[in-house]
């Protein structure tokens, strides 16, 4: 697995290696020992699975407080944007986003650490999207930041008025007026 940096630090893509002959292909998708010890070591306790029509957008997410989320995702099907936003109060990357396109084709993957809100847009017709939590899902710390938040200045790659969004997305505060954000100077896998 190749780890590759992006602008934001603790956010990294993942490039398997993949083994291929006539009869198809073959890589490995997650090894605990080899993510470890080249991202950070993470417990996954874990996946989910959905699957979405173009022009849907899930996000901004996060969980709040002891119920907050690491997240190592990827596409099996179709290709989305994927997008990774800093929302730790005091970080120098503060309210600056990582966009990665993730597909089956590409078969890459993003690691979002601790103290980000994650999203991603269906760029394809379908796409069946997985991803590793290392906390559960908890309803009662649930919170989002606005997808269209101008001062993210997110490039979605999808029209805004194409965008399917949910109830819930659609009523989410622009970071300026989120609550239960992080803290940059707290470690929160401690």
């Amino acid at each position: 697995m190749k780890v590759i940096p992006t602008a934001i630090e603790g956010v990294v893509i993942l490039e398997p290696e993949v083994f291929g002959d006539a009869r198809g292909y073959f890589f490995e998708s997650y090894s605990a020992a080899r993510f470890d010890a080249a991202v950070h070591p993470v417990r996954f306790v874990q996946d989910n699975e959905s699957r979405s029509q173009r022009g849907v957008v899930r996000g901004l997410h996060f969980q709040r407080g002891a119920y907050a989320q690491s997240k190592l995702v990827r596409v099996v099907e179709g290709r989305v944007l994927d997008v990774a936003v800093d929302i730790r109060r005091g970080s120098p990357t503060f309210g600056r986003h990582v966009a990665v396109e993730l597909s089956a084709e590409n078969r890459l993957q993003l690691f979002i650490p601790r103290g980000f809100a994650h999203g991603f847009a269906v760029l394809s017709p379908t796409a069946l999207f997985q991803y590793k939590c290392d906390n559960p899902y908890a309803p009662e710390a649930e919170a989002g930041v606005a997808w269209d938040d101008p001062d993210l200045g997110i490039d979605w790659q999808i029209p805004a008025d194409e965008a399917i969004l949910s109830d819930k997305d659609k009523h989410h505060p622009r970071l300026k007026d989120a609550g239960g954000l992080f803290d940059h100077n707290i470690d929160y896998y401690a």
